[in-house]
């Protein structure tokens, strides 16, 4: 039996023509071209690395399969990274003058068919080497993290996003002490916004505080609003908000704990409601571990940090209703030392970084109950620490 059967449509005379197999194939190809990816769509994956610079591969997010990494840009400890709204921007921390972010437009390479970093502007931080970058939500602010200056620096952007020049550099002083080998000083480990951009928000590892700022969006400027307290002795690290935007989940990287917290946005207080363990008492013992970094799911239903040490990922579900995140499991990483992992904007894929086995593989999320599945795709590339697929 022919598997493309004839069908039979009228023309003008009304005499029934046969549709060919040749046409019933177009026909049917093109619907799909339209209508779906037929081979699956590529996105850009971007990683900044601890050694020869910053990394570009293409994530297939219907199968999960990752393209070979190939260099975008040398540059000499682009760790962080950070895009601009308008997607034609990519920021990165680096080595130059002691310590600097640098601008880069992202171009089309027409020969290889794969985007092309070029440097625009490099600015110095005005304090040492920068863990964190970050921009708001407007596009107007960029903003940098130097863990071992203990210091929050702001830069004024141009309209296009490209770096005009530094506005503030704001020490945070003495460190909590709690714990005498890591927290002796300010630690700043990361820098983002509020999700109404009011507050610029840096996680300080050594005052076991969230350094709260009124940001100017406009102009860079910040004051001082507050210290959210954390637990002493936790060394908070990253922070994340719900996509509802009304709660922020705060990782602490030496007890591997996170804080939950109610945002209010009216009046931009936060209210702490949980603190719970990535790994329990008895494994935290057993190696050298350290909590690095946290994701939300895009659905808001899933909360993921990784663990440097156990090499894995703690899965929880969080419950608006309850206001709780819930222990789900843990993932290896399929690696060593996951400093850093992202989540595709699909909420599909979790890429995690292991920055000591020079790996980066990939995991499927199961959509009911957020648990991970090693989708045995891996790919290497030298101490990857920092995964971004865009704006965040």
């Amino acid at each position: 039996m022919n598997k493309f059967p004839i069908r039979y449509y009228p023309t003008s005379n009304d005499t029934p023509q046969p549709v060919s197999m040749v046409q019933t194939i177009l026909v049917v190809f093109c619907f799909f071209s339209l209508t779906t990816p037929l081979w699956g769509q590529n996105i850009d994956v971007w990683v900044g690395t601890a050694k020869t610079g910053i990394y570009h591969a293409n994530l297939n997010v219907e199968s999960g399969k990752l393209s070979a990494p190939t260099l975008a840009s040398e540059t000499s400890g682009a760790g962080f990274l950070a895009m601009h709204p308008n997607g034609r921007v990519l920021y990165s921390t680096n080595r130059e003058n002691d310590g600097s972010v640098t601008a880069f437009s992202i171009t089309n390479n027409a020969s290889s068919q794969k985007p092309k970093l070029q440097k625009l502007q490099s600015i110095p931080t005005g304090d040492g080497g920068a863990a964190c970058v970050a921009i708001d939500k407007q596009g107007n602010v960029l903003m940098s993290a130097q863990y071992g200056g203990g210091s929050t620096s702001t830069y004024r952007l141009n309209p296009d996003g490209n770096l005009l020049s530094r506005v503030a550099n704001i020490e945070h002083g003495k460190g909590s002490g709690v714990n005498a080998k890591r927290q002796a000083t300010a630690h700043p480990h990361w820098v983002g916004t509020s999700p109404d951009n009011q507050f610029l928000l840096v996680p300080d590892l050594g005052t076991d505080q969230v350094f709260q700022y009124q940001l100017n969006a406009k102009t860079g400027e910040v004051v001082l609003e507050s210290k959210i307290p954390l637990p002493p002795g936790s060394g908070p690290r990253h922070m994340k908000f719900h996509p509802s935007g009304e709660y922020a989940f705060v990782l602490n990287e030496l007890t591997l704990t996170i804080n939950v917290f109610h945002y209010d946005q009216s009046s931009g207080k936060f209210q702490g409601i949980q603190n719970i363990e990535t790994l329990p008492s008895e494994l935290k013992d057993r190696h050298l571990n350290s909590a690095a970094e946290i994701r939300v799911h895009p659905t808001g239903n899933f909360v993921y940090s990784s663990n440097r040490g156990h090499d894995s990922i703690s899965v929880f579900r969080f419950h608006p209703q309850k206001k709780r995140l819930e222990f789900v499991e843990h993932e290896s990483v399929r690696g060593a030392w996951p400093r850093n992992f992202n989540i595709d904007p699909s909420g599909k894929w979790l890429l995690a970084a292991g920055q000591h086995s020079n790996t980066l593989a990939v995991f499927e999320i199961n959509q009911d109950t957020g648990e991970l599945t090693y989708a045995r795709q891996i790919i290497n590339l030298p101490a990857p620490i920092c995964v971004l697929f865009k704006n965040e």
